[in-house]
């Protein structure tokens, strides 16, 4: 209940304070490349069911035909503005709306797609008891993924193999820990190491 009244509260605020900052976003994104403002992806949230999360475009359009992994800091796929946004987290930004509707939380797992789903074991679905969340513990574990699945020699296959099991592992150790206070201190973590970049 705290959590619940946590993330309503600043998700508005948080809402109210960046609409500027988030409508210059807006424009910026149409001059730069063709395209809708937002990403609308389906993904895995909690219960199984899946949800549309919302992100700021970052990618050309039609380049998840091209993978559904982003490699790099050169991956070509990336606009000129989404590397600024995905660099510092702003692309999450639109997310404030899923945490309003009640697809997520700021803190959580973070939502994986359907493909990606289907390679959990069954004691892995023991998450889907969470809401997903902006950030989370396998988050900030994994906050430099892409350099990793950049030095791969099978990005996917090592994405698959080894950093899914990772993420989960502590997914699992995140809903064991599970706090206000634990969520606070994730929440801090992450906006250090964002600014700190």
């Amino acid at each position: 209940m705290i959590k619940r009244i946590f993330d309503l509260v600043f998700s508005f605020l948080g809402l109210v304070i960046l609409f500027p900052v988030l409508a210059i976003i807006a424009i910026i994104i149409k001059l730069d490349s063709k395209g809708p403002i937002l990403f609308i992806q389906e993904r895995v949230g909690q219960y199984n069911k899946e949800f549309n999360i919302y992100k700021f475009r970052t990618m050309y359009v039609k380049s998840q035909k091209k993978g559904l992994l982003t490699i790099g800091d050169n991956d070509s796929r990336v606009t000129k503005i989404g590397y600024f946004l995905r660099k510092y987290k702003i692309d999450e930004f639109p997310q404030l709306f899923n945490i309003i509707k009640g697809d997520m939380s700021f803190v959580g797992p973070r939502p994986e797609l359907r493909y990606y789903v289907n390679f959990y074991g069954q004691d892995d679905m023991v998450i889907f008891k969470l809401k997903p969340g902006i950030t989370g513990l396998a988050s900030l574990e994994y906050r430099n993924e892409v350099e990793l699945l950049k030095k791969a020699k099978d990005p996917e296959k090592y994405f698959i193999e080894t950093i899914i099991p990772d993420k989960l592992r502590y997914n699992k150790l995140y809903l064991k820990k599970q706090s206000f206070m634990f969520d606070l201190k994730l929440i801090f973590k992450t906006v250090y190491r964002v600014v700190a970049k």
